[in-house]
């Protein structure tokens, strides 16, 4: 096996003793296992190791790649300068890893450097690693706001790449837990921040990788979590491999969760190909879910699917019931793959003569024409799920306390520039946060005053 194994490990400063000035000794068995863990390292000799970190360039939609022959960083900004991490990048598999992400249309690259200084995520496991191994040369890597297959994909092209090479690789998910455990802690607290660490811990103890998947957006970012992209890039480095796990430690004294667990690969098992079960189910739970699909959501998936084969709009209509031909409204179309959103679009007022158009129109929109995702591609077209929002007729409110997150949509207006929530969206739990989001889709800005309506929706399928 070229993979070797697999480390999760946190990345406080303080645990660096020239920072810590003592306060180390609160986190000690942490350190114990940070020690633990390099010596293990160590043992497997490997000649390349990947870190995946939080805190190096991340981008929305792309997973960035560390570039160049080497690099150095210190902990100046934590008041010890003097404590620096040097390394050599591993060109030959960075150029691998690329060559093999361009060859299937995957957003991975070197493009798009800010910092070529080693980030802190980075340099503290590289720091214990070093007192006991240094024959080694390093791929950085920052995680995206891609979806959560994706960053599994990610890692199993690392896998693909030592593969490749026959480097022996190990590789590092660099990243604390929840940050809200304590009210004096970095966030406050948050009941999500216990609730994640306890969750997380449980399921990397027993390296089933395949419940990552399962922890919502909402819920990660609620529990203020740096770490759990990292630890999927991680899982994906080890699809398909028999592993030897251990938790090691488990701390959060500072209001910050530091998990490590090892992962130590002892032959190959097919029954861990935990993204190509998961992708399996969710296509499995959304053919299901057609069966019960209406005349709204049901045209919605004909018009994308009719434009993706044929790369025209669909004109002839299906029967539908008469309101669908007689009425006008504004209609959002959402599209969701596994559960997350893969494209929203829609209008607030009617612009085409009937519902059944409008939802053509926007169907389609939403597939291709969505700016914050790439076009939906034949292939997923079976893992969509479709959901329709018919708007009723907006009208004007006073103030805010006339709005409510779950029974309204929000409408902001200023000027010309007017920005659309739909009501009762995962993640959206409040009056402010739902106007705060239609300020910022409109481009205006947090503080300034605007005209508020509020609007009812039918909403038909099961998107959020």
């Amino acid at each position: 096996m070229t993979v070797m194994g697999g480390f999760m490990v946190p990345h406080p400063p303080l645990i660096i003793p020239d920072v810590g000035r003592g306060q180390e000794r609160e986190i000690k068995n942490t350190m114990e296992a940070y020690h633990r863990s390099a010596k293990e390292i160590a043992e497997l000799k490997p000649d390349t190791i990947a870190v995946i970190s939080p805190h190096t360039d991340i981008y929305a939609d792309y997973f960035h790649v560390s570039p160049g022959k080497a690099a150095s960083g210190d902990f100046r900004k934590f008041g010890a300068g003097h404590a620096a991490v040097k390394v050599k990048y591993d060109t030959e598999f960075v150029w691998n890893l690329c060559r093999t992400a361009e060859s299937i249309d995957f957003p991975l690259g070197v493009l798009g450097e800010k910092e070529d200084k080693l980030d802190h995520a980075t340099m503290i496991p590289l720091y214990f690693v070093n007192q006991y191994y240094r024959e080694y040369r390093l791929v950085r890597i920052g995680f995206s706001g891609l979806p959560l297959t994706d960053h599994y994909r990610a890692g199993q092209m690392l896998q693909q790449t030592a593969g490749q090479l026959k480097r022996k690789l190990v590789v590092i998910g660099s990243g604390d837990l929840s940050h809200c455990l304590k009210k004096e802690g970095p966030y406050g607290y948050q009941k999500e921040g216990p609730l994640y660490d306890e969750r997380i811990m449980e399921v990397m103890e027993r390296g089933d990788f395949g419940e990552l998947f399962e922890f919502s957006e909402h819920f990660c970012e609620k529990a203020g979590e740096c770490g759990h992209r990292s630890f999927v890039v991680m899982a994906g480095a080890l699809d398909g491999l028999k592993l030897k796990t251990e938790k090691l430690s488990y701390e959060g004294p500072f209001g910050v969760g530091y998990g490590i667990c090892t992962y130590r690969v002892t032959g190959a098992d097919e029954g861990r190909r935990f993204l190509e079960r998961y992708e399996q189910e969710k296509t499995n739970d959304a053919k299901q879910k057609r069966q019960y699909e209406d005349a709204y959501t049901g045209l919605a998936r004909k018009a994308l699917e009719h434009y993706a084969e044929t790369g025209e709009v669909l004109s002839e209509l299906p029967a539908l019931p008469e309101e669908m031909i007689r009425e006008r409204a504004g209609v959002f179309v959402s599209l969701h793959k596994h559960g997350k959103l893969r494209g929203c679009i829609g209008t607030i007022t009617p612009v085409c003569k009937n519902i059944a158009k409008e939802i053509i129109q926007n169907a389609v929109n939403a597939g291709i024409r969505d700016p914050r995702f790439n076009r939906v591609q034949k292939d997923e077209l079976e893992m969509l799920e479709y959901s329709v929002d018919v708007l009723q007729e907006p009208e004007p409110v006073e103030s805010m306390e006339e709005l409510d997150v779950k029974e309204y949509g929000v409408i902001v207006s200023k000027g010309r520039q007017r920005g659309l929530l739909l009501p009762n969206l995962e993640g959206v739990d409040t009056v402010e946060e739902q106007v705060a989001i239609a300020k910022r889709k409109a481009g205006i800005a947090w503080d300034d005053e605007v005209e508020l309506e509020r609007f009812r929706v039918v909403r038909h399928g099961g998107g959020s």
